[in-house]
């Protein structure tokens, strides 16, 4: 059974070199789970989206939960899929500092990532647009 997660966290350390180390881990271990997804930061901000079986994106969220670079995890989205979304990626990527801000403002008060203020369907609306207007990279 496929499902879909969508969480927020604050991140601990936003270097780009920290945001690439996550990018690279999860790209070396999600094609392995059968894991897909778009991690989409800024702001000091994640917002990830993460599909897969139903066991790995459990374990997978756990691990995330656990994982000290993450502070104030929460859960935004879950739901049972029959296909994915996010195919494509074994981690895509968008740095929201590098989109254009009416995008974001299309979904939130201010031009800025904050999913912490919006709805978790709210919140993938935003990505399904970033996908969408080719914000997404590191396809895969």
């Amino acid at each position: 059974m496929l499902v879909r997660l969508l969480y927020a966290s604050r991140v601990v350390d936003s270097s780009p070199e920290a945001i690439e180390s996550i990018l690279h881990q999860s790209r070396e271990h999600n094609p392995h789970c059968g894991v897909t997804g778009v991690l989409c930061y800024g702001s000091g901000i994640f917002l990830q989206v993460i599909e897969g079986g139903r066991t790995a994106i459990s374990e997978l969220f756990g691990q995330i939960q656990r994982d000290p670079r993450h502070q104030d995890v929460v859960l935004l989205h879950y739901e049972e899929i029959s296909e994915r979304r996010f195919v494509g990626w074994t981690m895509g990527e968008v740095n929201a500092s590098r989109i254009n801000t009416s995008i974001l403002l299309k979904y939130a008060e201010k031009p800025e990532l904050d999913p912490y203020s919006v709805s978790g369907k709210v919140s993938m609306a935003l990505l399904d647009e970033l996908m969408a207007t080719a914000c997404i990279i590191g396809r895969a």
